[in-house]
């Protein structure tokens, strides 16, 4: 009889990222002049590379972060997280002097929110010291347009070595965008990112645009309530994912989670369509219990939902 498989679970590389998130539950996010009382308060890790390498995690993977924090209260609360979620944090550069990312979350009793960041400060840009050659252990690297220089350099690397890569094309400069989108495999933005790598463009036309150079093979963009609108290079007219129906309680880091199980699936060898609905599942959890799912529980929500 054969014995349990003694294969890994595939690695997810994340790099970008990591914020100290204050969150304040309030009945609404007021308008100032203004003093408001909070129901409820946590100080959390988020951050784009941060919330998907935990997600890829906690959905059965292996995730590893790369990324800058400062040597403050801060830097130290993000890096025992992602540790106590079986993130690997060897290849985090603490900054003596620096001040790591932190955001003030308003959360409102239907889940919205309105979040204001600080990204830090004397954050080294250099990406010279990062292990790239770990990147031949890893299944997928993701990458959100945070620190510019980082991803370009991983995801040269990533191509170099015939990896996949997953852009997080949240909103950013558009010049970064314009940049970074034609060096990831799959480029799947938010609404408000594609606004910014496409100005005036149309969804589609937008996801076309990703399309017509670089590597990029996959384009997509994320639409809450509204689903997934997907393109792959050759095809011409996107194909929708709907999204599922949950009542969201927060959607902080929603998206984020999307994109971790979306690499964890890529990494896995899942096909597109299955990789989106995949994360979907992630993705909704997360906005109806405002907390990560595990695997289990986002494989039985998907056989829920047949």
């Amino acid at each position: 009889m054969d014995g349990p498989s003694l294969t890994p679970s595939p690695l997810v590389i994340c790099l970008g990222n990591a914020v100290a998130d204050h969150v304040f539950r309030v009945d609404d996010v007021p308008q100032p002049p203004a003093k408001a009382r909070a129901r409820g308060y946590a100080l959390t890790a988020g951050g784009m590379a941060a919330n998907a390498a935990i997600a890829a995690r906690r959905l059965g993977g292996r995730a590893a972060f790369w990324g800058r924090l400062g040597d403050d209260a801060n830097g130290a609360m993000l890096l025992a997280a992602l540790a106590a979620e079986g993130v690997a944090t060897d290849a985090v550069r603490v900054i003596p002097g620096a001040v790591s990312p932190v955001s003030a979350v308003l959360v409102d009793a239907v889940g919205e929110r309105a979040i204001l960041g600080y990204r830090g400060e004397h954050l080294s840009v250099d990406p010279a010291w990062l292990p790239l050659d770990a990147l031949a252990q890893a299944g997928a690297l993701l990458c959100d347009p945070r620190w510019h220089e980082g991803a370009v350099s991983a995801l040269a690397a990533a191509e170099a070595a015939n990896l996949p890569s997953v852009l997080d094309a949240e909103r950013s400069e558009t010049r970064i965008l314009l940049d970074l989108v034609p060096r990831a495999r799959h480029a799947i933005f938010s609404v408000p990112g594609l606004m910014n790598f496409a100005p005036g463009a149309r969804p589609a036309d937008g996801l076309r645009r990703a399309l017509a150079e670089g590597v990029t093979e996959v384009a997509a963009v994320t639409r809450g309530e509204k689903g997934v609108l997907w393109l792959t290079r050759g095809q011409r007219t996107p194909r929708e994912m709907p999204a599922f129906q949950v009542a969201a309680t927060n959607t902080t880091g929603a998206g984020d989670v999307f994109h971790g199980a979306y690499a964890l699936a890529i990494a896995e060898g899942r096909p597109v369509e299955a990789a989106l609905r995949f994360a979907n599942a992630a993705g909704a959890l997360r906005a109806r219990d405002g907390t990560t799912a595990a695997r289990a529980e986002t494989e039985a929500f998907l056989a829920e939902q047949g």
